[in-house]
């Protein structure tokens, strides 16, 4: 595969590692100012590496190896590298960093987290100051005149997350020192797996004003609670799709007394009876969500972490809060929306390294042309990976992982269990039996291991209960001390996927002697990359370890794409590989489509950006950009709402692709030829009234969950694709 690239056994990457510790030597006994003369002119991408690397060791008393060394020269060329946890990615970026900073135009270092971000820009910032680059960070709390400053040193570290959002405040300024970014020029990426792949369509939201989803959520909330699958509604379980049977519709259409459900007048309506239904039958507490401190928080199926300031889209929210009789939090309209995947589109150059990238080679380069490279260990990987186990029911596979980590625990062997939620997690400490462990410690605190929430619990046919401790969504700030401690002799930790990603596991005295950490998962997800996560928690720089994953027919992954078949005899990675090729195709698929929205958002920024720069009079400036502002919002609601409903257009025979384009192409351009007639209005109606348009009310922002069931389009696709898959799988 041309999008994938590797270091081993290539000469060309020989002679260039060779090329670097020539060039070390060489600037050995070079005094400072020598260096940093040096730096300041070449124009040598080795010679670059060869100086950052003798300033890492005078300032940090860090060596770079030469795996570090492959892994700068890939990042320096616009690449993405897969490097595993444990092996310095940290440091192995500052050598590209400092290489796009040379010019001084700015480069922003994304983190998953602002600890990480401030972390990183203080350790690695001795090497960037003694070359007279400046750094600095953006933390969530921060103001306009911080993040601007910070803004404008040669390298900003940040989450991806702050970067979009002051982009979109930058979106709504009505004067030009309001806005704290300059021009983006290069983005060095960590965890770039997770931010350019499995959060790349969740859209970052900027929104103000207020807008009342309760009414209709609290009107169809009592109908959805008596529908009954198969009755009163159809789900297809692959696409996850919903259709109304006719049972169902006459029960809305009495009950609502709303007329013809499918009339255009009532889509909104339409639109609200689903997600009441999506929010009962198909989101699971404690799977998707969790309800924390009186609100719904959901859950991130791919780190199995509360995902922070992160909502669904308005009206399934809302219909989760009704379920669950929580208070409502407000939505606000819209003002601006990005997604991560436009967002990273606007840098020139772009470079990203993660731990997991090999098996999404292909959408790297498809999406982003971007190319993986594979960066070997510093160590030989050692761990044993077993093959999968594989039974008939979850029952039958739950009782053998208590029998296993049982057998295992015997040994004082540390095991590390990997689950798919928290409900999972819970359900599997209880069946461990009295022993549950308070979690809520710091790293240097010690675990009891014969009290907390489980003590009081013991599974029937386990009279000796597991002593274990759980990591999941609702006590994730306790993650650094239990998995600090996860590697220690006689550990065992129940985790969901938020274990496969962040502090090292340790291994403690006399741990090595025992095989190294055992990592058992208890389900295969639909990406590898999440699995290849989990296992890479064992046997990290050159440590032994082992992993091994019990499956069941009836777990998601087989479940959901229709195989429970006896005999189905495929491995579990046949089954991935199908499913990322579907969703890879899915996805490209989709963005096209969203490409014109995000089109649309540049022409309208591109007239914004003439009159925020030019000489108008303040009053005038001011009122072309609010409107602007106010339509381009409006706008973003109609085609929201034209999106959630789209795909009943079908039941009329209707594409609903077409219909979705033709709409919103018809509503960008009536937006188009209101917006002068609009300003002149407004304008006028200023001037006579005396009003100042220049007070805009407060702001929030926050990130959507968009598809949580998949697009109207996406599910279409999974339609078509699925008796292909299945032919592929059977022969």
């Amino acid at each position: 595969m041309k999008s994938l690239r590797s270091w081993f056994g290539s000469r060309s990457a020989a002679q260039e590692i060779s090329g670097i510790h020539r060039r070390r030597a060489e600037l050995a006994n070079a005094d400072d100012a020598s260096v940093r003369l040096r730096f300041r002119k070449s124009e040598d991408l080795l010679e670059v590496i060869a100086i950052v690397a003798v300033v890492a060791s005078r300032v940090l008393g860090l060596e770079m190896f030469d795996v570090q060394f492959q892994g700068a020269l890939a990042l320096a060329r616009g690449r993405i590298v897969e490097m595993q946890t444990g092996e310095g990615k940290t440091l192995a970026s500052t050598p590209a960093v400092a290489w796009y900073a040379r010019d001084g135009n700015g480069v922003h270092v994304t983190t998953v987290n602002d600890y990480l971000a401030r972390r990183d820009a203080r350790w690695m910032g001795g090497i960037y100051e003694f070359l007279n680059l400046s750094v600095g960070a953006i933390q969530q709390t921060m103001g306009t005149e911080e993040r601007k400053r910070e803004y404008q040193r040669d390298i900003t570290y940040a989450t991806a997350n702050e970067v979009g959002f002051d982009f979109l405040r930058d979106q709504i300024a009505l004067k030009q020192d309001e806005q704290v970014h300059r021009p983006f020029h290069a983005a060095v990426i960590d965890e770039a797996d997770s931010i350019l792949i499995d959060e790349a369509r969740i859209p970052l939201i900027l929104a103000g004003g207020e807008v009342d989803e309760e009414v209709l959520a609290r009107r169809v909330d009592p109908i959805a609670r008596r529908f009954r699958r198969g009755v009163h509604f159809t789900l297809d379980e692959y696409a996850r799709n919903i259709a109304l049977t006719d049972e169902g519709i006459r029960m809305v259409e009495s009950a609502l007394r709303c007329g013809n459900l499918f009339a255009e007048s009532n889509l909104a309506l339409y639109t609200a009876v689903h997600n009441a239904i999506h929010a009962h039958d198909l989101l699971r507490r404690d799977v998707d969500y969790v309800v924390k401190n009186g609100a719904i928080e959901s859950v991130d199926q791919f780190k199995g972490r509360i995902a922070q300031d992160r909502r669904w889209p308005a009206g399934l929210h809302t219909a989760i809060e009704a379920k669950e009789s929580v208070p409502f939090r407000r939505q606000g309209r819209v003002l601006g929306s990005i997604t991560l995947q436009s967002l990273a589109a606007l840098y020139p150059k772009i470079c990203g390294m993660t731990g997991t990238a090999a098996t999404q080679a292909e959408e790297f380069r498809t999406c982003y042309g971007l190319e993986v490279e594979v960066i070997p260990t510093n160590r030989p990987v050692i761990r044993i990976d077993e093959p999968d186990i594989v039974f008939a029911t979850k029952l039958e596979k739950e009782q053998a992982v208590v029998d296993e980590i049982r057998r295992v625990h015997a040994t004082a062997q540390p095991i590390l269990v990997g689950t798919a939620s928290v409900e999972e997690s819970e359900r599997l400490s209880a069946a461990f039996g009295r022993g549950a462990a308070h979690a809520e410690r710091g790293a240097g605190d010690s675990i009891d291991y014969n009290s907390g929430p489980g003590a009081d619990r013991a599974a029937v046919g386990n009279p000796q209960p597991i002593p274990h401790v759980v990591l999941n969504a609702r006590n994730e700030e306790a993650e650094a001390g239990i998995i600090a401690l996860a590697g220690q002799r006689g550990s065992v930790t129940i985790s969901t996927n938020m274990a496969g990603r962040g502090v090292d596991i340790q291994l403690g005295q006399g741990v090595s002697e025992l095989g190294g950490l055992y990592v058992l998962g208890m389900n295969r997800h639909e990406s590898r990359r999440i699995d290849h996560q989990l296992r890479g928690r064992a046997g990290r720089q050159g440590d032994p370890g082992r992993s091994r994953f019990f499956i069941s027919r009836e777990d998601d992954l087989l479940v959901r794409h229709g195989i429970q078949e006896e005999k189905y005899h495929h491995d579990a990675e046949s089954i991935q590989r199908l499913v990322e090729g579907q969703n890879l195709e899915i996805r490209k698929f989709l963005v096209k489509y969203e490409a014109v929205i995000e089109g649309q958002r540049q022409r309208i920024q591109e007239r914004r950006q003439t009159i925020l720069a030019s000489e108008l009079p303040d009053l005038e400036r001011v009122v072309s950009l609010t409107t602007i502002d106010d339509l381009w919002s409006d706008y973003l609601a109609s085609v929201a709402e034209l999106r959630s409903g789209v795909h009943w257009y079908s039941w009329g025979g209707r594409d609903p692709l077409h219909e979705y384009l033709t709409r919103v192409d018809s509503a960008y351009r009536e937006m188009q030829d209101r917006l002068d007639a609009e300003i002149a209005a407004r304008l006028e109606d200023a001037r006579e009234k005396g009003l100042d348009p220049s007070e805009r009310g407060a702001t929030w922002t926050y990130l959507t969950t968009d598809r949580p069931f998949g697009d109207w389009s996406e599910r279409i696709l999974r339609g078509l694709t699925r008796k292909v898959q299945k032919r592929e799988l059977w022969g």
